[in-house]
């Protein structure tokens, strides 16, 4: 039997209540992400794509159906379960950079780390600037992220997403705050991290993003509407025609 998928997903659903208002954000999502893969998720805004990329990520959880991450459901773990499984597996990657202002760079990217038992800081320290190096940004160890360019400061965010090896790397439109050649390179670096074998996750509206991926995605109104992995896009049941 081979190894399971990464990502499994079986008829998720997401919803969110304001005022006795009910907005589903996500409907009836199979999906099967396998290790090695580029998964681009595109599509106008709202229609679900960061509420499922952060239900991959574990940073938020789904109200129906089924979630298996390597094989292990879910939905069945305990807050701590999901963290552990966050902090061993799972890098991510924001559009705003999510630096700590007061840590220096080889700290913020050395952070990580500080959550696993029997790392010693003299470790932490020799991971942090090996990662930094290979994204050219060894020589900005003792900088503060306010003393960094915006494409400088989302180098230090995806060398803080790797550091610890994960097995999936998730990017919620890593390029939203940069300019055409900032992102480029920042493009650039998750296009290396893939072919070093990590699986990449990203979520965007950059159409440029979705020519480096190995498989696009396309969500509209909580569903997927289009998966280039598939003979053929999903069905949608539920589709208004015009």
């Amino acid at each position: 039997m081979g190894e399971p998928a990464l990502v499994r997903m079986e008829q998720l659903s997401k919803s969110f209540y304001t005022e006795r208002v009910e907005t589903q954000a996500l409907r009836s999502i199979d999906l099967e992400i396998h290790q090695g893969e580029y998964v681009c998720f595109s599509g106008p805004s709202g229609c679900g794509k960061s509420t499922l990329l952060a239900i991959i990520g574990l940073l938020d959880v789904p109200i129906g159906g089924n979630y298996w991450f390597r094989g292990t459901k879910v939905v069945e773990l305990s807050s701590s379960g999901r963290a552990a499984i966050r902090n061993q597996s799972i890098g991510f990657v924001f559009q705003s950079f999510n630096l700590i202002s007061d840590l220096s760079v080889a700290e913020n990217v050395m952070l990580p780390l500080t959550y696993r038992r029997g790392v010693k800081r003299q470790e932490m320290h020799k991971r942090a600037v090996e990662v930094l190096e290979r994204l050219d940004m060894g020589h900005r160890l003792d900088h503060y992220p306010s003393q960094l360019s915006g494409g400088q400061q989302q180098r230090v965010a995806i060398a803080r997403s790797v550091v610890t090896d994960p097995a999936l790397v998730l990017a919620d439109e890593p390029s939203g705050n940069l300019d055409s050649k900032n992102t480029e390179v920042v493009m650039q670096l998750l296009r290396d991290l893939h072919r070093e074998g990590r699986t990449i996750c990203i979520v965007t509206h950059d159409p440029r993003a979705s020519e480096h991926a190995t498989r696009n995605i396309q969500l509209l109104d909580g569903e997927i509407v289009s998966d280039s992995a598939l003979q053929k896009p999903p069905v949608r049941v539920n589709a208004v025609v015009a």
